[in-house]
C-alpha cells in the first residue's frame, strides 16, 4: 500500500465494454443465522489489489481469464448514480462449500449444504492515481429497501424493505447492485462475487497469514480456539477465524473488524514473500484465487493487470478500513427481522468522501515518493496488546539472588513502554523459580497485557492490590517481550489504516 503517484497519462483506467445480457447464477434460500459463514469475502480484493503487482508477463496470466466465471450485475440498469473519481468495487461473497473435502467440513466446520447465498458485502474504492485503497464494510443485516424491478420470471416487484444481504437471494448480482448503489448513492465500476474455496486455497499458497489477538477467541461454532498472541494460520484455520461471530458480544461487527484485519496481512504477506514476482508461484496464487470468482463481463485478467500495474509498490499502510457508520442495532422490521440501521448523516459523509476520491482519514493521504537515502517511517515494534503499557503501573521485585536482576527487568518493561516505578525492590522470597505477576482482579486486562511481555509468568489475582500490577522475577526470566497497544479506530468513521493492523 507504498504511493507510487503516476500522472493520468500513466495510468491505464479500463473502460468496461457495454454488457452482454448473460443470466446470473441463480440465487437459493437465505441460511439460517447458526450455520456456518464464510468469512473473508473480500479475498478477491487481492484480485484488484495484487494481481499485477509483481510485473507478471502477460503470457503468465493469459489463461486465468478462462477461470473467472462471467455475470452481467448492471443488465437492464437506468438512472443510476453520477460516476466517481478512481473506481468503485462491489465485493460479495458466496458460503459455495462443494468443492471442500468431507475431512476439511468435519475440521473446520463447514457441515451443511451449500447454499450459495451472501452475507458480507464490501465497497471497495480504489484511488484514481492508485496510490490508496478504502474499504467499506456493509454489515449484511443493514436495513436497506430493494428498488422497484421485474424479475427473470416477468414479475413485477414494487420497492420494498429487506435486509442488506437479502437482495442477493432476491434477485442475484443485478439486484444487489442496484441495492447497494440506491442506499450509497456510489456508482458501482466493477463486481466481484468469490467463494470461500478459493480463500482456503490462496491463504495456504502464500504459506499461511500471520495474525494477533490480544485475547484469547474461542467459537464452539466454528471451532475456533486460539489462545492470546500471535499465530500463523493455515486455509482452514484463517477460514475459522474470519467467519467466527460468537468469540464476543460484538457479532457481525467485531467479525467484521477480524475480516479487515485479515485482508491488510493477507496482502502484506502477497506482496512480500515473493509470489508475485515468480512466474510459477504466481500462477499458483492466481488460479486457486480465481478458481471460485464471478465477475462482471469488462473486468478479466488483463484488465485486472493494466488496473493494478500502478500499485507495484503496494503495502498495508495505503490502505484503510472502516465499516458504514451505524445509529441503531437489533431494530425490529415486520417481515423482515432484526436489521441495523446506518447513521444517515454520517454515511452521507463518507461515501461523499469516496464519490470525491478522498481519503476517510488525513494520516491515509497520498506522500511524496522518499528519496534513495531517506529511512522507512519507524515503527513501534512488539505483539499486540489489549491495554496500553503505557497505562500499566508496574512495582517490580527481584525473586533471585542475583542482585542486577531486578533492575534488568525494570528497565526492560520500561523501555517497551510499561509504567514502572523505577524502582524494584527485592522480594521476601530470594528462591522464586518461575516470574509472578500478582494483580487485583479489577485489572485482569492489565494483568493479561503484561503477562505477553513476560511470557511463561504465573499470573496470581490479588483482591485489594490496587491499580499497580507486582512482578517478582524468577529464576525462570529471560527476557522481555516487546509489545504495544492495538491501533485505535481515528476519525468520524472509525478508520484505521491495514499497517497499523497487521502483526509487526
Amino acid at each position: 500500500m507504498l504511493k507510487i503517484p503516476l500522472s493520468p497519462a500513466e495510468v491505464p483506467v479500463p473502460t468496461p465494454p457495454r454488457p452482454r445480457s448473460l443470466r446470473p447464477g441463480q440465487p437459493s434460500s437465505r441460511q439460517h443465522d447458526d450455520r456456518p459463514r464464510w468469512g473473508l469475502r473480500f479475498a478477491t480484493t487481492l484480485s484488484v489489489l495484487v494481481l499485477g503487482a509483481g510485473g507478471v508477463g502477460h503470457a503468465v496470466v493469459t489463461s486465468l481469464d478462462s477461470g473467472i466465471g462471467r455475470v452481467d450485475p448492471f443488465r437492464d440498469m437506468k438512472n443510476r448514480p453520477q460516476g466517481s473519481r478512481g473506481t468503485n468495487i462491489l465485493l460479495v461473497g458466496t458460503d459455495g462449500r462443494d468443492k471442500i473435502t468431507a475431512e476439511e467440513k468435519q475440521k473446520y466446520r463447514l457441515g451443511g449444504a451449500a447454499c450459495h447465498c451472501t452475507d458480507t458485502i464490501m465497497m471497495v474504492h480504489v484511488s484514481a492515481e492508485r496510490d490508496r485503497v478504502s474499504v467499506v464494510s456493509l454489515p449484511r443485516d443493514s436495513y436497506a429497501e430493494v428498488p422497484e424491478h421485474t424479475d427473470e420470471a416477468g414479475r413485477h416487484h414494487d420497492k420494498h424493505p429487506v435486509k442488506l444481504n437479502a437482495a442477493y437471494a432476491e434477485g442475484g448480482p443485478p439486484l444487489t447492485v442496484r441495492t447497494v448503489e440506491h442506499a450509497t448513492g456510489l456508482k458501482i465500476d466493477h463486481y466481484l462475487e468469490v467463494d470461500f474455496t478459493s480463500f482456503m486455497r490462496t491463504v495456504d499458497v502464500v504459506g499461511g497469514v500471520q495474525i494477533c489477538t490480544t485475547r484469547p477467541m474461542k467459537d464452539a461454532y466454528t471451532g475456533l480456539d486460539l489462545a492470546a498472541g500471535t499465530h500463523q494460520l493455515n486455509g482452514g484455520e484463517a477460514l475459522q477465524y474470519v467467519r467466527s461471530r460468537h468469540t464476543d458480544g460484538s457479532s457481525d461487527l467485531g467479525r467484521m473488524q477480524r475480516q479487515q484485519r485479515f485482508l491488510a496481512a493477507l496482502v502484506a504477506k502477497a506482496t512480500s514473500n515473493g509470489v508475485l514476482l515468480n512466474p510459477v508461484k504466481f500462477r499458483e496464487f492466481a488460479s486457486s484465487m480465481l478458481s471460485s470468482v464471478r465477475a462482471d463481463e469488462g473486468f478479466g485478467v488483463e484488465e485486472m493487470l493494466n488496473f493494478t500495474s500502478a500499485m507495484k509498490g503496494f503495502s498495508p499502510s495505503s490502505s484503510d478500513f472502516t465499516t458504514v457508520p451505524l445509529e441503531q442495532l437489533g431494530i425490529q422490521i415486520k417481515g423482515v427481522g432484526s436489521t441495523v440501521k446506518w447513521d444517515a448523516a454520517k454515511a452521507k459523509k463518507l461515501f461523499q468522501l469516496l464519490r470525491d476520491d478522498k481519503p476517510l482519514t488525513p494520516h491515509a493521504a497520498p506522500s511524496k515518493p522518499a528519496s534513495k537515502d531517506a529511512k522507512p517511517p519507524r515503527r513501534n515494534p512488539g505483539s499486540i496488546v489489549e491495554v496500553d503499557p503505557a497505562r500499566i503501573k508496574v512495582q517490580v521485585y527481584n525473586g533471585t539472588r542475583d542482585d542486577g536482576l531486578g533492575q534488568r527487568v525494570d528497565d526492560a518493561l520500561q523501555a517497551t513502554g510499561f509504567k514502572t516505578t523505577g524502582f524494584p525492590r527485592p522480594s521476601t522470597n530470594p528462591a522464586l523459580r518461575r516470574t509472578l505477576i500478582e494483580y487485583d482482579p479489577r485489572w485482569d486486562r492489565s494483568a493479561g497485557s503484561l503477562a505477553i511481555a513476560l511470557p511463561g509468568s504465573e499470573l496470581r489475582p490479588v483482591k485489594g492490590l490496587g491499580a499497580t500490577l507486582r512482578v517478582t522475577a524468577g529464576a525462570d526470566f529471560k527476557d522481555v517481550v516487546p509489545v504495544r497497544a492495538e491501533e485505535q479506530p481515528k476519525g468520524a468513521f472509525g478508520t484505521v489504516t491495514g499497517d497499523k493492523v497487521i502483526c509487526p
